[in-house]
């Protein structure tokens, strides 16, 4: 099994492609140890597809499933593109359903890369602590709750966002927007069960939930890794675009659990 290891917005992975599924759980556990293994928040296997590019299994850092990931669906957009499966824009199959993707630039170490996140969908309006948080879908469940000072996004994960990412099986988002088109958000996330460097889906659930507080349509969104990632909302659909880094190959790797 040959690993390429990249990385978008601080969020890593490890990718490969593979003619036949199988269930790699224990292998994404081993592979994503970042003391006993090679380190990154997700395993993905490319695997054939009849109607599109690929479709994928995406596996978080503890081994469990996800459907969606939008830095990874930016990560494996541009593997797909250098390793020869697929053109510049293609779409492949996620367990949310067919992404849309683009290479919009190639670079020796990575490029840019824009991910169509899909139509996100507004489930509830919650209380919680006298506080308001919605819950919205943008590929997986994402609660939302904006702070008025810059400062109250939490640097740590906080015994609240542990609290809620149980109760509502659901990433955790806290955001600050600073201008109609910057949002500032750090985003805990399932499977990794701490704040992560950024979550692409937990920035297209902020964005669509920051447009009903006046924020633009063309915005900025800024993670904890303090790179700038640009969403747009494309009629009802959350385009996200940024850098990807290809970090490079890891190892031929293969045991009886590949």
């Amino acid at each position: 099994m040959h690993l390429e290891k990249y990385c978008a917005s601080g969020n890593d992975f490890l990718i490969t492609h593979h003619f036949k599924p199988s269930n790699r759980q224990a292998l994404a556990k081993e592979l994503c140890n970042r003391h006993y293994g090679f380190g990154a928040d997700g395993l993905v296997i490319l695997l054939p597809h009849p109607q599109h590019a690929y479709t994928w299994e995406f596996y978080n850092a503890d081994g469990s499933l996800a459907n969606m990931c939008g830095n990874a669906s930016r990560c494996v957009g541009l593997y797909a593109y250098l390793q020869g499966l697929a053109p510049k824009k293609h779409s492949f199959l996620s367990g949310a359903g067919v992404i849309a993707l683009e290479v919009l630039e190639v670079a020796q170490s990575g490029g840019v890369v824009q991910s169509n996140l899909g139509s996100p969908k507004w489930l509830d309006t919650l209380d919680i602590e006298g506080q308001e948080w919605v819950l919205i879908n943008s590929g997986v469940p994402h609660l939302v709750h904006f702070v008025e000072h810059l400062s109250e996004i939490p640097k740590a994960k906080t015994p609240q966002m542990q609290a809620l990412r149980q109760q509502f099986n659901a990433n955790v988002n806290v955001a600050y927007i600073k201008d109609p088109q910057t949002i500032h958000l750090a985003t805990y996330e399932r499977g990794v069960e701490d704040i992560t460097l950024a979550c692409g889906t937990g920035m297209g659930a902020v964005f669509f939930a920051a447009l009903k507080r006046g924020v633009e349509n063309t915005a900025h969104c800024i993670p904890p890794s303090g790179e700038v990632l640009s969403l747009s909302l494309e009629g009802t659909s959350v385009l996200f675009s940024g850098a990807v880094k290809r970090v490079g190959p890891v190892i031929d790797y293969c045991n009886t659990l590949c």
